[in-house]
């Protein structure tokens, strides 16, 4: 992959930074204990990867603010170079993505469902029981990479925590990574301290642009094979999900939906 290009697009999610472990039955949904710091945090580091891709000579940055509705971070206290992706709605992972981005960065994403990994889920805590490609359990991180590498944009960097950096390293081991705390349980960790991490996250995305011309794009082949596990019948019951050839997916029992995919991207449609 060339280095002439010099745009970079980073998203940023809130269970997986630093000091954060959200609300039992809650997580860090809307009104929430504990959701105000964790968007200050989110804020803080992912300006700290904003301000090591432009130190190292990025044009453009672009912060995805990605959790929940997407209004979340304190906008104004972000590096004012910075493009700013908001708002839900538009159905699209990474709006706007297009080839010409150097590398997407992942800051506070968390673990697919797992035992006591810090707010573990995929996309919704409340609605999913799991996810997986081709017999394999993914995470957010996972089917997110997927649609970047649809692009040809490679993943080059992540922070999180212990059990959900090592998950992506199913995906992208080549990106450089830092973990933010260690995860005890679904709402206890042990946290680096929030300036700490910071300024890892700071050394470690200028040292994946170093490395830019060794990361790689991550991809589904079409036509994969999708499962999805949710947590009540209702919703699986009335899965619109269908098949290339119009059929519905099957249901092997009452909570699960399983077919096949043409792209990553239609698991959003």
């Amino acid at each position: 992959m060339s280095n002439t290009t010099k745009r970079y697009y980073i998203a940023v999610d809130l269970e997986g930074v630093a000091c954060t472990i959200g609300t039992p039955g809650q997580g860090l949904a809307q009104g929430s204990a504990g959701l105000e710091y964790a968007s200050l945090q989110g804020t803080r580091e992912a300006n700290a990867a904003a301000k090591a891709l432009f130190d190292c000579g990025a044009d453009e940055v672009w912060i995805w603010d990605c959790h929940g509705t997407g209004y979340n971070l304190k906008y104004d206290m972000l590096d004012k170079r910075c493009k700013i992706v908001m708002g839900a709605g538009s159905g699209k992972r990474f709006p706007c993505i297009e080839e010409g981005f150097a590398g997407v960065l992942f800051i506070g994403y968390h673990a697919y469902d797992t035992s006591d990994a810090v707010l573990c889920h995929v996309y919704s805590s409340a609605t999913f029981q799991h996810q997986k490609i081709n017999g394999s359990f993914v995470g957010e991180a996972h089917i997110d990479g997927a649609v970047a590498g649809k692009y040809c944009v490679p993943v080059i960097f992540a922070s999180s925590d212990d059990i959900c950096i090592s998950q992506m390293g199913e995906a992208f081991p080549w990106a450089e990574t830092v973990v933010t705390k260690r995860s005890l349980a679904w709402n206890s960790c042990i946290s680096d301290h929030p300036e700490k991490v910071c300024d890892n996250i700071y050394a470690g995305v200028k040292k994946a642009v170093s490395r830019i011309g060794e990361m790689q794009t991550f991809t589904y082949p079409e036509n994969f094979e999708y499962e999805i596990r949710y947590k009540r019948i209702e919703p699986a019951q009335g899965c619109h999900y269908r098949n290339p050839d119009g059929t519905l997916f099957s249901r092997p029992d009452a909570y699960t939906r399983v077919g096949v995919m043409r792209d990553v991207e239609d698991i959003f449609k």
